[in-house]
């Protein structure tokens, strides 16, 4: 058999890649693409969307939780199956449906991760293949711990497919995947524990807030052991014991499941980059402005995989997969990634959510600028669902007054920080917002009173 020549291979089906095929099919391109796990990607399978369906009856747990005594008189119970099969509902027919699109669209579909040969070349299901372009969009995979005992370590896939839940978790890693998983065990019944090697959770948010919802979460009973460094898991048999090192000394914890949620990192070990002149570093494959790498001129990056400097989520992926798209099709250096104030969510709740610069940040850039910063459990909104936790900070340019961070936390932080986003984007200054007219009471509503 001959080689198989293609226009453009890509290597992975999420946000992604999958929408960069969309594109170059459109302008007649001769296409494939491949996968190492199901067609789909991270988000839609094992990611974001299943996660926040778990995330949706603990929000129906809290609010009834919080209104007990004030309305509320019996307290829904938990049927986690019931919850793990609604979610499988979302999950179960993505890789097919992905398939089916890609399919008909005349894509060539592969079901192994590909290897570099060579610069345009590439083994794949035992078969090797050239293209003209190569788009890398692999992702994240869970950071794997160099432990003894981490062969009984699971991960966030893991716990998206529990049939039951049981009575203790240990989760190593206090970020975005430990603190909402460990948010929605706690709120089923689960004995919690979270341990980090930093000071605090969510290292990358503001400090104040974090530290809140820190607060917050232990009076959920979640337990927090920070500083600490595990060093080695055990099976015992009915638990797992974890081995920490917390400031020098040696610690031990039980618990029945124990979960890596200490980080991702690019998915890149299995591609043999260096074969394709494929320069990469810890933070994924190493491109231009344009999303092209910067070694070899005929692959790109884009999504998780990419070290663009932009955050790992996947509206970024979005517009990633445009920008790719765009330089493939019209030629390199066509349009350069230009990425909009982009909002990040931590689904805990109450929510965190951020968008913009923190005081450090605004400060390096040298601006001058108002800090707004006040708990609010007394505001209307959180006293009317008989709340405690409602903080915020913004950050506002004293020159321009326009705003250069958000910060919030609050039981609807995820909906109302995209305000603040379409002020940033919109260039739109505090006396032009507090002029708008706003739904009353809602939580948008709160934010004239933030700036």
């Amino acid at each position: 058999m001959g080689i198989e020549h293609y226009d453009l291979f890509i290597i992975g089906t999420g946000n992604a890649g999958k929408h960069v095929a969309y594109d170059a099919v459109d302008a007649g391109l001769r296409v494939a693409i491949a996968d190492n796990r199901e067609y789909g990607g991270t988000c839609a399978n094992r990611g974001c969307d299943p996660k926040k369906v778990l995330v949706g009856i603990t929000e129906v747990l809290e609010r009834s939780i919080d209104m007990q005594g004030k309305g509320v008189c019996d307290l829904p119970r938990i049927d986690w199956k019931d919850l793990i099969a609604f979610k499988k509902t979302f999950t179960e027919a993505v890789p097919f449906t992905t398939e089916r699109k890609l399919e008909d669209l005349g894509i060539k579909l592969y079901h192994q991760s590909p290897k570099f040969l060579g610069e345009n070349t590439l083994s794949v299901e035992g078969k090797t293949v050239t293209a003209d372009k190569i788009v890398i969009a692999t992702g994240n995979i869970p950071l794997e711990l160099k432990i003894p005992g981490r062969e009984h370590l699971l991960i966030s896939d893991d716990f998206l497919e529990l049939e039951e839940l049981p009575e203790s978790m240990i989760f190593i890693g206090a970020g975005y995947i430990g603190m909402e998983f460990a948010h929605i065990a706690a709120r089923c019944g689960v004995d919690v524990t979270l341990v980090d090697v930093n000071e605090r959770i969510l290292s990358n948010f503001d400090k104040g807030l974090a530290l809140y919802l820190q607060e917050n979460s232990e009076q959920l009973g979640i337990k927090f052991i920070f500083n600490a460094r595990a060093v080695g898991v055990e099976k015992l048999r009915k638990n797992h014991r974890v081995t920490l090192e917390v400031d020098g000394k040696e610690q031990e914890i039980k618990a029945e499941l124990v979960f890596n949620t200490a980080g991702r990192v690019p998915a890149v070990a299995d591609l043999d980059l260096e074969k394709g002149n494929v320069a990469y570093t810890p933070k994924g494959v190493t491109v231009n402005e344009y999303t092209q790498s910067t070694t070899n001129p005929n692959v790109y990056a884009c999504g998780d995989v990419a070290n663009t400097g932009e955050l790992p989520l996947t509206p970024i992926a979005h517009q990633e997969a445009r920008i790719t798209a765009k330089n493939i099709l019209k030629g390199k250096n066509y349009m350069k990634l230009d990425v909009p104030p982009t909002p990040s969510v931590v689904f805990t709740q109450p929510q965190l959510a951020m968008v913009g610069m923190n005081e450090k940040q605004a400060r390096e850039a040298g601006y001058d600028f108002v800090v707004n910063e006040q708990n609010v459990p007394d505001w209307y909104n959180s006293k009317r669902m008989n709340q405690n936790c409602y903080a915020y900070k913004t950050l506002v340019d004293k020159e321009t007054g326009y705003i250069l961070g958000a910060h919030l936390l609050s039981w609807d932080a995820a909906e109302t920080i995209n305000m603040f986003v379409m002020a940033m984007c919109g260039r739109l200054d505090v006396n032009t917002l507090k002029g708008m007219v706003f739904t009353y009471p809602s939580w948008a509503s709160d934010i004239k009173s933030m700036i």
